[in-house]
């Protein structure tokens, strides 16, 4: 049986990217795209769908979030910057899952993967993330959820810029040596198999929320 998707912020550039990969998946349904440009309202695509695909505003995903939990509809988040432990409130109980991850590229949870090993011989450690001028958060989620796999607490460099999509680097000190991690996304196409992933695996989550595309990996 094919997932039914609706998909929120859809007239986004990542919602639109998001539209597509599900357009084209083999054992995904595209029911419904909810944005405001669109003049479509997310309670109008419930009804049709499994699963919410939300990629929208830090102050609008947690109302979507609620209401599409509370119609029993599974939610993937790729927003960031919102209160993640007012979601988990808001999911704990619900008959559907909810999940999110900071950053769907795969490269880029191994590189956090990879920094996180590095730490244990290089600890000390800053990080730089790089994105276009219209990233809202700063610092990114992904930086935060960098930082919070390193010892202390890193600094966390953000600069934003046109032409930048999203890049982060984390740098290890140690003596006569620096170690660099960096991942790069030079187009939205490199979330979408995480996004895709994370459609696939909804339904075998536990109850509630669920943080990260590791957890997937490592599925």
């Amino acid at each position: 049986m094919s997932t039914r998707v609706a998909v929120a912020g859809a007239a986004g550039r990542m919602g639109e990217t998001v539209c597509a990969a599900v357009e084209g998946a083999d054992d995904m349904q595209l029911t419904g795209r909810a944005d405001p440009a669109l003049g479509v309202e997310l309670a109008e695509v419930l009804d049709g769908c499994d699963v919410v695909v939300d990629f929208t505003r830090p102050d609008t995903v947690l109302d979507s979030a609620r209401a599409a939990l509370d119609a029993g509809r599974h939610v993937v988040i790729g927003t960031t910057g919102f209160d993640v432990e007012a979601l988990r409130s808001i999911a704990e109980g619900a008959s559907a899952n909810a999940f999110v991850a900071p950053n769907f590229a795969i490269g880029a949870v191994l590189m956090m993967r990879l920094a996180a090993e590095a730490a244990r011989f290089l600890p000390d450690a800053e990080i730089v993330e790089l994105h276009g001028e219209g990233k809202k958060d700063a610092p990114s989620g992904t930086a935060r959820a960098t930082a919070e796999l390193l010892p202390g607490e890193p600094a966390i460099h953000s600069v934003r810029l046109p032409g930048l999509v999203a890049h982060q680097e984390v740098l290890l000190g140690g003596e006569g040596q620096l170690l660099t991690i960096r991942h790069d996304a030079y187009s939205r196409e490199a979330y979408v198999p995480g996004v895709l992933l994370a459609l696939e695996r909804l339904r075998l989550l536990p109850p509630g929320l669920t943080l990260g595309l590791a957890t997937l990996l490592e599925a």
